[in-house]
Parts: C-alpha cells; structure tokens; sequence
C-alpha cells in the first residue's frame, strides 16, 4: 500500500492542500501519521474520496466529508467558444492550453495550477470564456436529470 503526502493527495483529489488538511482535522479522510507527526493517505482512501466526489449524493452543509465544488448555473463572460483541447503546456507557474474551435486555433495562457485543476488533456472538451481583454478556461460536468415526482400520495 503506497502511501502519498497531503501535498500529493490533494493534487490527485483536484483540491487545495489547506482544504484538504481540514477534512483530515474533521475526520472526514483517514491518514497514517508518521513518527514525526506528519500525515500520510493512502491510494486506497484517495480512491474512495474520488469515487465519493463521483457519485451524485447531494451534500448538506453539516456533511463534513469532502465535496466537489458546484457547477457553475451561471457567468457573467456571454462569447463562450466550445472546442476541443489540442494542446496542453505547462511550464513552471504559468501553462498554455491550445483550443480548437472549429477550423479557428485560440491559445491562452493560463497558471499551472488551473490547469491542473481542470485537469485539462488533450482531447477533452472545453470552452474558452472572452470577458473584455481576459480569456477563462472551463470545463463542464453533464447536469444531472431532476428527480421525478411520484403522482401517489400517501
């Protein structure tokens, strides 16, 4: 059983290293401490936080357990360009992420750290966001289907 530092696991998880050490302090994620004291996570307990994350259990606020963040209802940038990553760069802080937009190449450049987030490759679909002079990169998850009502009533 190969065991990751926080900084590692967080990364895996798609999450910050803070937020991550605050789900270990609520006891929402279980560790192995080292004798100096240092936390270490599993590959086992990643993979059942990512498989938690993946299921579609809606989440109430006293849940301590960790959480994906929302998807986005709603943004303020109207030209949105939705392509396909063709390219994906990064070197040291910053990264550049290549979109094909029909038979029309955008590059932006964009930190690292949200390119990692997004967990852009190549291949997958993204859409690029045009506000005045600044260009975001988003990805998005299918909206899942609204529960049906049952006509019974009890």
């Amino acid at each position: 059983m190969k065991l990751l530092t926080v900084r590692a696991a967080a990364t895996q998880l798609g999450v910050g290293y803070s937020t991550l050490k605050q789900w270990i302090y609520h006891g929402g994620v279980r560790t192995t401490q080292t004798a100096g004291g240092h936390h270490r996570i599993s590959e086992t307990e990643v993979e059942r936080l990512l498989a938690r994350a993946d299921s579609n259990k809606p989440r109430g606020k006293s849940d301590r357990t960790p959480a994906t963040s929302g998807l986005i209802i709603a943004l303020s940038g109207r030209n949105r360009l939705r392509g396909f990553v063709e390219e994906v760069r990064i070197d040291g802080l910053l990264g550049q992420v290549r979109l094909r937009i029909g038979d029309q190449t955008l590059t932006a450049v964009i930190t690292g750290d949200a390119i990692r987030e997004l967990k852009l490759r190549r291949g997958d679909d993204a859409m690029a966001i045009i506000k005045s002079t600044e260009v975001m990169v988003a990805r998005e998850a299918p909206i899942p289907p609204k529960p049906r009502r049952s006509s019974k009533r009890s």
